[in-house]
């Protein structure tokens, strides 16, 4: 398998991998799809990688976020695995590569709204001064490349509603 990163005939299967993770997912409203393709038509999609082994098995995405006059955030969402081949660590793969190519290109840091458990390993944590009203405090979570996170209320892009 190999982590690349999105091109312009992969946006099919992109959406069909985001459908199937996310089917009947608690957490889902069934946006997921929309939200990636608006951000591509939006051109927001800063990272945007896919887990390729012969066909598209994940996707993740990363588009910038506003935080209170804070320059250089994105955030992380949605990463999504095909079913059969979730807890593979694919989407770890997808995510530490798309993390690292934010980095590179001198990104201050991500955010991410999702289990407190699997985001920690990748250094995210939550911090009382970085709010999203749209989820509880534990589950919104930032991960700063230097220092620490800036404060005040994250706004994702419009594609995200």
């Amino acid at each position: 398998m190999i982590v690349r990163d999105e091109g312009a005939e992969d946006a099919a299967a992109i959406a069909g991998v985001i459908a199937s993770a996310f089917a009947g997912a608690r957490h889902s409203d069934g946006s997921e799809v929309r939200i990636v393709e608006k951000l591509r038509a939006a051109d927001a999609l800063s990272v945007s990688l896919v887990a390729d082994d012969g066909s598209v098995v994940g996707h993740v995405a990363f588009s910038p976020v506003e935080i209170a006059g804070a320059q250089g955030w994105f955030g992380l969402g949605p990463v999504a695995v095909e079913p059969a081949r979730q807890s593979q660590g694919i989407g770890a793969a997808l995510i530490e590569k798309g993390l690292a190519r934010l980095r590179a290109q001198g990104a201050a840091g991500c955010v991410v709204l999702g289990d407190p458990g699997y985001y920690a390993r990748f250094g995210f944590r939550a911090h009382a001064g970085l709010i999203y009203a749209a989820a509880p405090a534990p589950y919104f979570q930032a991960l700063a490349f230097a220092g620490e996170p800036p404060t005040g209320e994250v706004r994702y892009h419009r594609a995200f509603g």
